[in-house]
């Protein structure tokens, strides 16, 4: 077996699950455990409930989502097993971050005997559609909360420097201007090359499966199921707010920007978010006044019961797709 062939799954699969031990282990030498252990006691589970029931209903609502893509490019699934799609994602990627989205791509491309790469390329606008709503509420986040980024900088110079500092690196203009230019030199330059081909082809593939956002019918249900995707997402982490004392006062702007800092940290390759979302939402506590104990403890229930109740709805959806496909082969 080649190297490579080694190193790839360490790397894609190892790093993130080093990366959220290492950042578990950190706040672990970090928080008082007695501290944490009085907050949990003291917690409010009927709002984490509430809360855990409207995850449930965005899962729903993404999966509809997704149906009317599917359904734009001729692909008419039932809504029963994109919902099982969308448990099973999210249960995969607590394990083996982002493969999740490679299972569903297969599950449903597999089921309704579609090509992979559409089916992939809808689910890319999807998560596209998301990075996209992630940017708008960053912006929008920033304003309204301006004031306390604007503490924050001024409690802590240095952070606020290293970032322009980044941003105003010549290598990291240069390294950008070096990947676009390669990335149009890959469609633009003549070649025969069969991998420079096959990557046409993927990418083709994945734009056809892409573009159909704008052209669909029924982008008005889209947008609006959208919506009600992010505001689950949303209330979700606001209601969480009511289960302890030290969070049911501090309003809309503090879980907005609980809530998107957050989010962005999803995208950190970890399991499940497991440590970086820990951190942010420590951290966007942290703006608002609320001490490291109890900011960690909140980020600890919150994750915990969000992903206690991924593992279960994923063991359902793969329990139903097992029995549906037992039941098609004894038909």
């Amino acid at each position: 077996m080649k190297t490579g062939n080694i190193l790839r799954p360490v790397f894609k699969y190892g790093l993130p699950l080093a990366l959220s031990v290492g950042l578990c282990y950190y706040l672990y030498t970090k928080i008082d455990i007695e501290v944490i252990r009085t907050e949990l006691h003291d917690c409010n589970y009927v709002w984490i409930g509430l809360a855990l029931v409207v995850a449930v209903f965005s899962h729903i609502f993404r999966a509809m989502r997704w149906r009317i893509q599917l359904d734009a490019l001729s692909i008419h699934a039932p809504l029963k097993p994109l919902v099982w799609s969308i448990f099973g994602t999210y249960a995969v990627n607590l394990l083996l971050p982002r493969l999740g989205e490679l299972w569903r791509t297969g599950y449903i491309a597999r089921r309704q005997k579609a090509p992979f790469t559409t089916v992939f390329g809808s689910m890319v606008a999807d998560r596209l559609a998301d990075t996209l709503t992630v940017l708008v509420l960053l912006l929008f986040t920033f304003f309204v909360a301006r004031g306390a980024f604007i503490d924050f900088a001024r409690q802590y110079p240095q952070v606020y420097q290293g970032i322009t500092s980044t941003l105003n690196s010549p290598l990291v203009w240069a390294c950008a201007v070096v990947g676009l230019a390669a990335i149009v030199a890959l469609f633009v330059v003549s070649t025969s090359n069969r991998f420079v081909l096959k990557v046409r082809t993927w990418v083709k593939d994945l734009w056809h499966g892409f573009a159909v956002v704008a052209t669909m019918p029924g982008k008005g249900r889209w947008l609006l199921l959208t919506v009600a995707v992010w505001g689950c997402y949303f209330l979700q982490l606001y209601m969480a707010f009511y289960s302890f004392s030290f969070t049911e006062n501090l309003g809309l702007t503090a879980a907005l920007v609980a809530f998107v800092l957050s989010s962005i940290s999803m995208g950190i390759p970890s399991n499940g978010g497991l440590g970086p979302w820990h951190l942010a939402i420590i951290f966007a506590l942290g703006l608002y006044g609320v001490g490291m104990n109890q900011a960690a403890a909140f980020s600890m229930i919150v994750w915990g019961s969000q992903n206690l109740m991924i593992v279960l709805l994923g063991l359902y959806s793969f329990l139903s797709i097992a029995l549906e496909n037992r039941k098609q082969q004894n038909s």
